[in-house]
């Protein structure tokens, strides 16, 4: 079983590298523009006029912009929702440019995807230490009542992330608990840092543990430790661990750090 696991943990590692280094993903971000930085509507950098209506993002463009909606050259407006897909599939597009439609706690922003990036082309892998089957531990999930809390993000603005339980498991025989998330599918989603973070590690890591069963039961592999988005690109707003999600031990597996060549 441990050589099946550490297979598949590979192959998963594998994957993650590519999925980075790929078009459109995190290392692409070029640029996040707040629009209530910009208030006359012209971001730098990012062609057309942008403003909030309701609950609806206008964009007006003229054909000199160059700007293309749904594969079709915008003349004109067009009023846009928050985009919910991968980037590549964002409805506005300058060229290879991804222009994908955020909105967060009522502010909306415009990130710019651009496969040019120099982040992407720097990349060359991601650093991780190898499966160790000691660090797939069993845990139990405990779901309580829904509650927000306010953490500060990457970009130094303090956001509301919201938790629905706490994951506890035991490590050299002393407990420990992680607050989670709990996503539409089921699967947790947990914010955490370590005795290891910002020194042989990222400053923080994620871990996305699939759904606890019926009786609470759930599999806490550390050795699947993420790293954020933010740690491929600035410009993502990746909220810090909450209040208690940071482990007094040093969690020596998962994903490291971003390797440039």
């Amino acid at each position: 079983m441990s050589t099946n696991a550490a297979q598949e943990w590979q192959s998963w590692h594998e994957g993650r590298i590519a999925a980075a280094a790929a078009p459109y993903g995190p290392l692409a971000l070029a640029g996040t523009h707040w629009l209530a930085d910009y208030p006359e509507g012209r971001i730098p950098a990012v062609p057309g006029q942008w403003r909030e209506d309701g609950d609806d993002l206008v964009l007006d463009a003229g054909a000199e912009d160059g700007l293309t909606v749904d594969g079709k050259p915008l003349t004109g407006e067009v009023r846009l929702r928050p985009d919910t897909g991968p980037a590549d599939d964002a409805r506005v597009a300058l060229g290879e440019r991804r222009f994908f439609v955020l909105r967060r706690e009522g502010l909306w922003a415009v990130r710019d995807f651009d496969p040019a990036a120099p982040n992407r082309h720097a990349f060359a892998s991601i650093g991780a230490t190898p499966y160790d089957a000691r660090w797939n531990l069993s845990g139990t999930f405990r779901r309580y009542e829904d509650r927000t809390v306010r953490v500060k993000n990457a970009d130094g603005v303090e956001r509301g992330l919201q938790l629905a339980g706490e994951a506890t498991f035991v490590v050299d025989g002393t407990e420990h608990t992680l607050q989670a998330a709990v996503e539409p599918d089921g699967s947790l989603w947990i914010v955490f840092a370590d005795a290891t973070s910002g020194d042989s590690s990222f400053r923080f890591r994620f871990l996305r543990p699939a759904a606890p069963a019926a009786d609470g039961s759930v599999t806490v592999d550390f050795n699947r430790a993420l790293l954020p988005p933010c740690a491929f690109a600035d410009h993502f707003i990746c909220p810090f661990p909450p209040p208690g999600n940071t482990l007094p031990i040093a969690v020596p597996v998962g994903e490291r750090q971003r390797l440039d060549g």
